[in-house]
């Protein structure tokens, strides 16, 4: 039985404006990696939030059947909203408590999807603070949005 571990990145230049999303993917036994899946993509027009979904959405999506994975990101935004907002944004017909639309209504609902068929642990880390794989999502997500940039 092998760790599956998903670090994800979003990026945006401009806020909204040209954006990427990275992925690193590994699986390890015990602190060895013995499978490492790097994804990355990016939208012309899009917001950091948008991006740092679409890296969680994407890890999910690529694994081919159930799994057992810890997804770590560096947004408190996708974290919090998948481990604690979203159950009360379900229950009020995706309205926030002040009654507002979710904002990235259908992100949301597809990274939701996604985690359905998953056991997901969500784990945050801290951005730009010298953690590996949270750069290498980085650069990757910096790179899904070149083909984005003028």
């Amino acid at each position: 039985m092998h760790d599956l571990i998903a670090y994800t990145d979003g990026a945006c230049s401009g806020n909204p404006g040209p954006g990427g999303w990275g992925v690193v993917m590994q699986a390890k036994a015990g602190d060895k990696v013995i499978k490492q899946r790097e994804l990355n993509g990016g939208a012309a027009e899009t917001t950091n939030n948008r991006m740092e979904l679409m890296a969680a959405i994407s890890a999910l999506e690529a694994l081919s059947r159930h799994s057992a994975i810890t997804i770590v990101t560096d947004s408190v935004y996708v974290k919090d909203g998948v481990t604690k907002w979203i159950f009360g944004w379900k229950k009020n017909g995706w309205k926030t408590a002040a009654k507002k639309p979710v904002k990235n209504e259908d992100l949301w609902k597809q990274l939701d999807t996604a985690q359905a068929q998953h056991q997901v642990t969500w784990e945050w880390v801290k951005g730009h603070a010298g953690h590996p794989e949270n750069e290498l999502a980085d650069e990757l997500a910096r790179a899904g949005m070149v083909p984005f940039k003028d």
